[in-house]
């Protein structure tokens, strides 16, 4: 027996006519390159998607055209958002701190046909123009900079490109798995893999967004997504916004921890997120700002350090919430949003339940795998490779090789993560499996012990990698950035450690430097530190000690 539901297609279209017909008066506010702000409307950004999608038909582009952006987080980018989808065309965000080889090879492998571009960012993506081989047309955005536009008949502007162009008619796409948008990874390990979202998938990714227990997003709010538009569609934040009718403050390209706060102060913000060295930035000036109308801090892209957390519990009374997944999930799969046994835990016991990741969001299922592929219990103590699976979970790459080993037999996506889970499911990374230190037979957390190590109120950053060892085969080797104008001895350092984590955990060596190295998306880049450190080598006897490594 089949149900009798009308069979409508979950495509973008309806988020679009929803967000014009009911939200069309709510305000978008972005920063321009210059420091201005600038205040539009949903009712705005709709006519130019109209206006873009005629402008896309009379470029002759594809019916099913990549369209690319090379843009920071602003209303033009978000018209983008919705005109390559909602005409059937797809939408690739390139991201703009990626080294020239890799955008060439992006834009190459995503045949993108046309470039979309701030005027801030000319100055990187033009030098790479004539290497990009499938694009057609690029298309300048004005954001305040005064960099000159190329004289060439491929470069147009936005504005120009928009003149003349009304479009009346309703937006249809009748296949919800048509393509929507893609993304690549950022390609720690070889070149970057697409992935592909469906309508179906982002659709559906917006409507979790919105649960109570996720981001629980409504008319009321204003969000202001401070991760960046080209990153795994900021967490999905555009598009949940629009279909909750919520108002929408863009940061554009200014990163300034004054620009931030100055904009979560003046539009009154209630939502927002970005990566922990963002959050870590802002500390300083928390509290030379009215941050009263913030309710939810979205955390992600790495593991949010218990101490960083609690300075904005003490500074602003909001937690940082952690949200993990990866751009394969589109990518929320998981967040720490308190849950009801949590209500009568003391403060303390608050702050250690931050550091989890959580359960995972609705519609996505979760596994722990151990190295033969046999399922770990949720104990909290049986570590695995996590394992996920969903309508908005990546089946595939873009034009990838055959039996990708990214995925399980069974279809699973294996995210390369390895954690353990609380008998309620919350998940608890300990680690990525390339970043786990292998000393005497066991396992080493780094993001344990980085989390511990960034505890002590002198450091600002702590990232921990595996060195090799003669007798243990790894040990720990700690980079610390100390906090300005502070002093901070190796000695302190382990006297601190000393009490919070096993003995045989404990650093063997401890390297002060100015920063740690970040990559395209924010996260420490762990890659270049071993390689800054291949040479290194431990002096001296190690704090692991035989039985400590015993079973």
């Amino acid at each position: 027996m089949l149900g009798l539901m009308q069979d409508r297609p979950l495509t973008l279209p309806h988020l679009l006519h929803r967000a014009e017909r009911y939200f069309g008066h709510k305000e978008i506010a972005t920063a321009g390159a210059d420091g201005a702000v600038s205040v539009s409307t949903i009712g705005e950004v709709c006519q130019k998607v109209r206006r873009l999608a005629t402008a896309f038909d009379a470029l002759g582009l594809a019916a099913d055209a990549r369209i690319g952006t090379f843009c920071w987080n602003t209303v033009d980018h978000l018209a983008l958002y919705l005109a390559a989808p909602c005409t059937g065309r797809v939408l690739h965000t390139i991201n703009i701190r990626l080294f020239g080889d890799q955008i060439i090879y992006i834009a190459n492998h995503a045949q993108d046909e046309i470039l979309f571009v701030d005027r801030s960012l000319l100055g990187i993506l033009w030098p790479l123009a004539d290497e990009l081989s499938s694009v057609k047309y690029f298309v300048v955005i004005e954001d305040g900079a005064s960099n000159e536009l190329p004289d060439d008949p491929r470069v147009l502007t936005f504005d120009g490109l928009l003149q003349n162009r009304p479009y009346d008619g309703e937006f249809r796409v009748t296949d919800e798995h048509r393509a929507a948008a893609m993304c690549y990874t950022s390609g720690t390990t070889g070149n970057p893999k697409g992935v592909v979202y469906s309508h179906r998938s982002t659709v559906l990714h917006s409507l979790a967004a919105l649960a109570a227990d996720v981001t629980g997003l409504s008319e009321s709010d204003v969000v202001m997504p401070i991760v960046p538009m080209f990153h795994a569609n900021s967490w999905g934040l555009p598009y949940a916004a629009l279909l909750a009718g919520a108002s929408l403050v863009l940061p554009g390209p200014n990163m300034d921890p004054a620009a931030l706060l100055g904009l979560l102060a003046d539009h009154r913000v209630t939502v927002t997120a970005a990566v922990p060295t963002i959050w870590m930035s802002l500390v300083p000036m928390l509290d030379d700002y009215d941050l009263s109308s913030v309710r939810f801090i979205l955390s992600g892209g790495s593991a949010v350090p218990k101490a960083l957390s609690q300075t904005y519990v003490h500074s602003i009374g909001v937690p940082l919430t952690h949200v993990w997944g990866m751009t394969e999930t589109s990518p929320l799969a998981t967040t720490g949003t308190p849950r009801s046994h949590h209500a009568r835990l003391s403060e303390d016991q608050l702050a250690a339940t931050r550091e989890r990741q959580g359960p995972p969001v609705p519609l996505v299922q979760l596994r722990l795998a151990d190295d033969n592929g046999a399922e770990q219990p949720w104990d909290d103590r049986s570590a695995g490779e996590v394992q996920v699976a969903g309508p908005w979970i990546a089946g595939a790459y873009y034009r990838s090789d055959a039996n990708d080993s990214a995925f399980t037999p069974d279809g699973w996506l294996r995210t390369g993560d390895v954690g353990v889970c609380d008998e309620f499911g919350s998940l608890l990374l300990v680690d990525r499996t390339k970043d786990l230190i292998k000393s005497g037979g066991e396992w080493i957390s780094s993001v344990q012990l980085e989390n511990e190590i960034m505890a002590h109120p002198k450091v600002a950053e702590a990232a921990v990698i595996a060195v090799p060892h003669e007798r243990w085969g790894e040990r720990p080797l700690a980079c610390v950035v100390v906090q300005p104008g502070e002093s901070l001895s190796v000695e302190e350092l382990i006297e601190h450690l000393t009490p919070r984590v096993s003995r045989w955990w404990l650093p063997d060596g401890v390297e002060f430097i100015d920063s740690i190295p970040k990559t395209s998306v924010g996260k420490f880049s762990k890659k270049t530190l071993r390689a800054r450190f291949e040479n290194y080598r431990f002096i001296g006897p190690s704090a692991a000690q035989p039985a400590e490594h015993s079973t």
